[in-house]
């Protein structure tokens, strides 16, 4: 699939870096062209001169094209104007932006664009809103067979309650980080795009768990 990276920043570069090497077409843009140093000499995608929201720059990254879109520059302001180019004019909804400040970042949620605080920020992080990551282990008991996992939850669970998840699989959901806040949920709170949520359920259930979270639930059928 393609992405497009704007920012060549320490994270643009390794998140682009990132992208191509699991075998991921991208293209990076930056006004400064000294930026695309940071990038290795392996790297095999395309560099864009030119501002992140400018049509003629994200055309020539291929945006018509791209599965994703992450404004990673080190401007608030530039961020979410990319990003809401990208969605609202060339239809791209897989989006995600940087953001500095934290107490903006809802306000830009609202917008239909998911958001990173900087105080939060990753690369992973980027990465779980833009392709399918395994899940990652933030906690495991030494004795006790369960784990705190950070997964992604697929578009078929968006909508459906904590309620319908537990009760569908075997698993607690222990907190949402939705707008750079952490949320406890209730069994009535509704998943949402660009909640990041952490669950606890056990090693062997990991696997069925995860294609499940994928695909959504099955339908019965008559």
């Amino acid at each position: 699939m393609h992405y497009v990276i704007m920012g060549c920043g320490r994270v643009g570069a390794s998140l682009a870096t990132d992208l191509s090497e699991r075998g991921h077409s991208v293209a990076i843009i930056d006004q400064d062209p000294a930026a695309f140093m940071r990038l290795p000499d392996s790297f095999e995608g395309q560099q864009v001169t030119g501002v992140g929201f400018d049509r003629e720059a994200l055309e020539q990254a291929g945006i018509t094209e791209a599965a994703g879109f992450a404004a990673v520059s080190s401007g608030d302001n530039s961020n979410i104007i990319a990003a809401r180019v990208v969605r609202e004019t060339f239809g791209v909804s897989n989006v995600v932006a940087r953001i500095y400040d934290p107490q903006r970042a809802a306000i830009y949620e609202r917008f239909g664009v998911p958001t990173v605080p900087t105080v939060s920020w990753t690369t992973d992080q980027v990465l779980r809103r833009l392709i399918p990551l395994p899940a990652k282990v933030e906690l495991r008991h030494s004795t006790a067979d369960l784990c705190v996992y950070h997964v992604q939850v697929g578009v078929p669970w968006l909508g459906r309650s904590v309620r319908e998840l537990e009760s569908y699989l075997p698993l607690r959901v222990a907190f949402l980080v939705r707008g750079g806040e952490g949320v406890l949920p209730r069994d009535s709170t509704v998943l949402q795009r660009g909640d990041e949520v952490r669950i606890i359920a056990s090693p062997k259930d990991l696997s069925l768990i995860e294609a499940v979270l994928a695909e959504g639930p099955q339908e019965e059928t008559e």
